[in-house]
């Protein structure tokens, strides 16, 4: 295993041969990726979302059943945030790497759509959108468009055009199950990756965090970016702690300049 600092130039080299020679790559990017866009993660000591509340008060599919005018007040400053946030370097380096046909897949994390917004393609919203919203009364899903500004405007909360009923962000709450489906095809894609680039995800939370595992157990080569350090650093290729917007540019650079030589 490499680690950036204190040989940033080699470690960067040594990634950089390592996706060369990748065919099915995988990117797992977490809330990590998207701060330089300026949305906050959700672990960091003084500026994470859950520096400053309790999660299970909000964000929870407890707490939304019976107090859901409270989720919205929370949700309401980062659905702002979303709205307005733009790709970063780093988000333009993964699609630069899906280009260069190094990475096959990209799962995320997020829920604030700047993979496609990048361009990138085939990307796993493992934990859901803000792009649709469900009726928790019939059930009916909607394009969150025609409710998103009238509630970052006026606070309005979405009902349903049917019944009238309160309609939720499909996002994934504490205590709801992940989408199958995307679920299904992002151990998939672990599962038969031959190299995993983790980007900006501490690999805390479960089920999610056991996917590099999963990879590695199968042959695969793994690249950790992030600021903190997370349980498989010590079974990583490379590790980097440091801005993934710095540091999957740099390498994307070096790529570029290994093809030319």
């Amino acid at each position: 295993m490499s680690s950036f600092p204190p040989n940033p130039s080699t470690s960067v080299q040594s990634a950089a041969e390592i996706i060369r020679k990748s065919k099915r790559g995988v990117v797992l990017s977490g809330a990590g990726i998207s701060t330089a866009s300026g949305i906050p993660d959700f672990r960091s000591p003084q500026t994470g979302l859950w520096s400053k509340i309790e999660p299970l008060e909000v964000a929870s599919a407890l707490s939304f059943r019976y107090d859901p005018l409270r989720f919205f007040d929370w949700l309401r400053p980062l659905a702002i945030q979303v709205l307005n946030a733009k790709p970063n370097p780093a988000h333009m380096a993964v699609h630069q790497l899906q280009q260069m046909g190094y990475i096959h897949t990209i799962i995320t994390q997020n829920i604030d759509g700047l993979h496609q917004k990048a361009g990138s393609k085939n990307v796993i919203e493992v934990h859901g959108t803000l792009e649709t919203m469900t009726c928790v009364q019939c059930f009916v899903k909607v394009s969150s468009q025609p409710y998103l500004q009238p509630y970052i405007e006026q606070g309005s909360i979405p009902r349903c055009p049917h019944c009238e009923g309160i309609l939720k962000p499909d996002v994934i709450l504490f205590g709801e199950q992940m989408p199958y489906q995307p679920w299904l095809r992002a151990q998939k894609a672990s599962r038969q990756c031959d190299l995993m680039i983790v980007a900006g995800s501490s690999l805390e939370v479960l089920p999610v965090a056991k996917l590099p595992m999963e990879a590695i157990e199968r042959g695969a080569h793994l690249i950790i970016i992030n600021h903190t350090p997370t349980y498989l650093d010590v079974r990583a290729d490379v590790v980097f702690s440091e801005d993934v917007s710095v540091v999957l540019p740099e390498i994307v650079a070096r790529l570029v300049a290994l093809s030319r030589s």
